[in-house]
């Protein structure tokens, strides 16, 4: 009896041993997972995985280029203004960022929407169409000599007075060199009619022609400029070098844009575009013109002019350049610092009609219509020429922020460098550029591209 009491005590306490050491084993596993944590976690190393870095000029420095929609970017490229031959200033700017759109569509893989201008109204076509003009015309009628050489030398009065004012240095180099070669080309006709020899005399003649188109066509425009009123020759003009334009870019390889526009083609758009802007009150009418309020639009705490080169705040000399020739004196301005939105015409102009009259607009106001019109309210990246910056491209982020009431028009703005030659900025105004097909006659687009890169 005592062995069987026994043995049930033994197997009581074995099942209670048994419950203890259950219990202690739950006890400790739950202890020990309570102390653990999940190990640090690292993504895969992706040494492929490329970004893109773009000097902003927005900022001055380089940004991680971000578009805003996926892998769509919106890109406007300021055009040309059609006057004159392209060269090599343009090839510069032109291949420049034809280089850059192939890396970014090909090596990176976005998706570019590419759009670029035709500046065909303008104060230098008009300008320059006119002068044409007069010119054509004073040669065709074969003036006699007496009236070359009077002409001629009021010519030389005329632009002395005008080289003396002048304050830009590479506007007043390239004048004086105008002035020198009219000087020597009228005293070798006057030594050719004092030797009395007539075949010398009529070859000298036509030379000073020639060497006098560009100061002699600016003097008939000065005296005869506002009867010029046949619109085909204002519009004859650009179109001729649009389409020498495009031959130079196709003889670069510099590929098409995907959309183009012409500011002649915008004119009821940025008529429209102008009336909003005057509503939103950063603009108004003066005499048949208006012009951008640029202390209203400054004042604004949404708004902020010049944002590209602000300490060009107020820079005369350049804010006179980008009105252009042909603009009204300043007294029309509350400020000096306010540009033209639309021009009211004076005769020998062309223009189109307006609710403040006939007028065509001004410069800054068609590149941010036109990019407006195709891009929308804010644009991935616009580029132009480094001498751009201030006013037009400033003027023209002023304009399109004050349409559209944001601050962000443009993410990632684009310059170019300019070339020099001779130490002067290489421009058509200037009268001292080298042509793009001159340059094609001894060297290779491939070339050209490969100088710009090293550059």
């Amino acid at each position: 009896t005592k062995l069987i009491l026994l043995d049930s005590l033994l197997q009581e306490y074995i099942k209670q041993l048994a419950r203890v050491v259950a219990q202690s084993r739950f006890v400790h596993t739950t202890l020990t997972m309570s102390k653990r944590t999940q190990p640090a976690w690292s993504p895969p190393l992706n040494q492929d995985l490329q970004t893109l870095h773009l000097f902003n000029s927005l900022t001055r420095k380089k940004e991680l280029f971000v578009p805003q929609s996926g892998r769509r970017v919106t890109w406007y490229n300021c055009g040309p203004t059609v006057y004159d031959a392209s060269h090599m200033g343009h090839a510069r700017t032109y291949l420049s960022f034809d280089i850059l759109r192939r890396v970014i569509t090909n090596y990176f893989g976005y998706d570019i929407f590419f759009v670029e201008n035709i500046t065909d109204i303008d104060d230098k076509i008009i300008k320059r169409a006119r002068q044409n003009h007069l010119y054509k015309e004073y040669v065709g009628k074969n003036p006699p000599l007496e009236q070359v050489l009077d002409d001629c030398n009021k010519v030389m009065e005329y632009f002395g007075g005008v080289v003396e004012k002048t304050t830009d240095p590479d506007k007043k180099v390239m004048q004086e060199k105008m002035f020198e070669k009219l000087k020597i080309a009228v005293q070798d006709l006057e030594a050719a009619v004092k030797s009395g020899d007539t075949s010398k005399t009529e070859s000298e003649k036509g030379k000073l022609l020639v060497e006098a188109k560009d100061v002699l066509s600016d003097w008939l425009d000065k005296q005869l400029g506002s009867s010029v009123t046949e619109n085909k020759i204002f519009s004859d003009l650009p179109r001729y070098w649009e389409e020498e334009f495009h031959k130079d870019m196709e003889a670069l390889n510099v590929l098409p844009a995907d959309c183009l526009t012409r500011v002649s083609e915008y004119v009821p758009e940025i008529v429209d575009y102008i009336e909003k802007i005057i509503e939103r009150n950063y603009a108004y009418e003066s005499n048949g013109s208006v012009y951008f309020d640029v202390k209203a639009f400054d004042a604004s705490p949404c708004h902020h002019y010049a944002k590209l080169v602000p300490e060009a705040f107020g820079d005369a000399n350049a804010l006179a350049e980008g009105e252009g020739d042909l603009s009204a004196d300043g007294g029309e301005k509350r400020s000096p610092n306010d540009f033209a939105l639309w021009k009211k015409s004076k005769p020998g102009e062309p223009s189109w009609e307006s609710p403040w009259g006939a007028g065509r607009p001004g410069w800054h106001i068609e590149c941010s219509v036109m990019a407006s019109a195709i891009l929308g309210s804010s644009i991935d990246i616009h580029s132009g020429g480094y001498d751009l910056k201030f006013p037009h491209h400033d003027n023209e982020l002023a304009q399109a922020e004050a349409y559209f009431d944001n601050d962000v028009w443009i993410r990632y703005f684009l310059h170019s460098g300019h070339l020099t030659i001779a130490g002067c900025k290489m421009s058509k105004s200037l009268k001292n550029f080298i042509t793009i097909q001159e340059v094609l006659k001894k060297y290779t687009a491939r070339q050209l591209r490969i100088t710009f890169l090293l550059h």
